[in-house]
């Protein structure tokens, strides 16, 4: 894991989701890939006289910020011991991430904690983990930091995204001081029992505690924010979406709502 994908949007986000990704680049001794997305940059417009105008006038204040925005990230980066780029793409937020997340190894993106309308983080967050084989940093807009060394949590329900989020987390679990394996026990069978993944960790040289949790009448994400708490971890790693996009968005759900209330980085992957 060596290739950092940030993205980069003037919201209120762009500082925690910056510093992250700097400490991240950092803790793997790796390159970071900045990248501005943006679908208001066409290079021409075709919508009668006057929709043309209209659409001109938008991509020139458009290509304004961006250059502004470009600049104070540049200017930022060059006094940061990180070896980086910038990159502009002339697509939306997921769709220009998608592009270039190929040769990446892990994408960092805002949550949606922000007090502000935070519809667009999930939107965002939701596209992109269903369009992108990288693990995705899902950070706190008041967080900015990233720990890779610290007490890593690892969220189990033996399913197919909890498995995939644990393989693609092992070069970050590699440098935690201590990882735990949290099973919430719920009346549904696991596919893979946490032994499993424990086993698995113990492969790739990872130590880790494996605890199982009952309910009681808690959500499944209120029980792994209090062990989070309880073990004081710096990040989560978790399946994202084991229900549809659709039941999750419209009756909530472990993902949608660790998403919104999460206070510590999560590390996702569908």
């Amino acid at each position: 894991m060596k290739s950092v994908m940030l993205y980069i949007a003037d919201d209120c986000g762009l500082e925690a989701r910056f510093q992250a990704a700097l400490d991240l680049t950092r803790s793997l001794n790796g390159h970071l890939h900045c990248l501005r997305a943006n679908p208001y940059n066409p290079q021409m417009a075709f919508d009668g006289v006057t929709g043309m105008s209209v659409m001109y006038d938008i991509s020139k204040l458009s290509r304004e910020q961006d250059e502004l925005l470009r600049q104070e990230i540049e200017k930022r980066l060059a006094g940061e011991d990180v070896s980086w780029d910038y990159r502009d793409e002339n697509a939306d937020a997921a769709r220009g991430l998608a592009k270039q997340s190929a040769l990446v190894d892990i994408v960092v993106l805002s949550s949606a904690s922000g007090k502000k309308d935070n519809s667009l983080p999930i939107g965002i967050l939701g596209d992109v983990l269903f369009n992108v084989k990288a693990p995705v940093v899902v950070q706190p807009d008041d967080v900015k930091k990233f720990d890779a060394c610290g007490t890593a949590l690892v969220a189990w329900n033996g399913s197919l995204e909890s498995g995939n989020a644990l393989r693609a987390a092992v070069p970050l679990l590699k440098m935690a001081s201590d990882v735990h394996i949290v099973t919430v026990e719920e009346d549904a069978d696991h596919d893979l029992p946490p032994l499993a993944a424990s086993e698995y960790l113990a492969y790739h040289g990872i130590k880790s505690q494996v605890h199982g949790v009952v309910r009681g009448n808690a959500s499944v994400d209120e029980v792994l924010l209090a062990e989070a708490d309880k073990v004081d971890a710096a990040y989560i790693v978790m399946g994202a979406y084991g229900h549809s996009r659709a039941r999750e968005f419209l009756f909530g759900g472990v993902t949608r709502n660790l998403f919104r209330d999460c206070p510590v980085p999560l590390v996702v992957s569908h």
